[in-house]
C-alpha cells in the first residue's frame, strides 16, 4: 500500500480488522508551518506581503534535505484557502520540494495535538538544523 505521495505504508491488522496504515519507522511525516517558521511572520490580514516574504536561513536546505531523504513534507499553515495560489507560488519560486499544502490551521498557537498515531512536536526557535534527540517532559493521557 502507498500514500498519495507514493510512499510505502505498513498495513496493520488487529483481531482481523484493518487499522490505519503507518509509515516505516525511518520515514517521518513532517508538518511544517510557514509564517514565522520558514519565512517572515505574515498575518492573514496582510496577504499582499505573502509573495515577497523573506526566507529564513537554512529552512530551504534543511527541508529539501529531508525531502531528498524520502520523508513526507507537508506545509500546514494558518493561511486561508484564498491564499493558496500566492503560497504555492512563493514555495515554488523559493525552491521548496514538498508533497502537500494544508491551509486553515487554527490560529493562535498553544497547540496540543491528540492523535492515535505517534506525534512529535518541535518548536521552531530561530534556526533550522537536523533534529537531535533530547529527553523532555510531555503531557500524556493517564493510562
Amino acid at each position: 500500500m502507498k500514500t498519495d505521495n507514493g510512499k510505502d505504508l505498513i498495513e496493520l491488522v488487529e483481531n482481523g480488522k484493518h487499522l490505519s496504515p503507518v509509515l516505516p519507522d525511518h520515514i517521518k511525516n513532517y508538518l511544517i508551518d510557514i509564517d514565522g517558521t520558514v519565512c517572515d511572520d505574515i498575518p492573514n490580514e496582510e496577504p499582499e506581503r505573502m509573495g515577497t516574504a523573506a526566507l529564513f536561513p537554512d529552512a530551504l536546505d534543511t527541508i529539501n534535505k529531508w525531502h531528498d531523504e524520502g520523508h513526507v513534507i507537508t506545509f500546514f499553515t494558518s493561511r486561508v484557502e484564498e491564499h493558496r495560489e500566492v503560497t504555492e507560488k512563493w514555495l515554488n519560486e523559493n525552491g521548496f520540494r514538498y508533497h502537500g499544502l494544508l491551509m486553515g490551521k487554527p490560529r493562535g498557537g498553544n497547540y496540543h495535538w491528540i492523535d492515535n498515531h505517534i506525534v512529535r512536536a518541535t518548536r521552531y526557535d530561530g534556526k533550522f538544523t537536523d533534529l537531535v534527540e533530547k529527553q523532555v517532559s510531555i503531557q500524556v493521557f493517564e493510562q
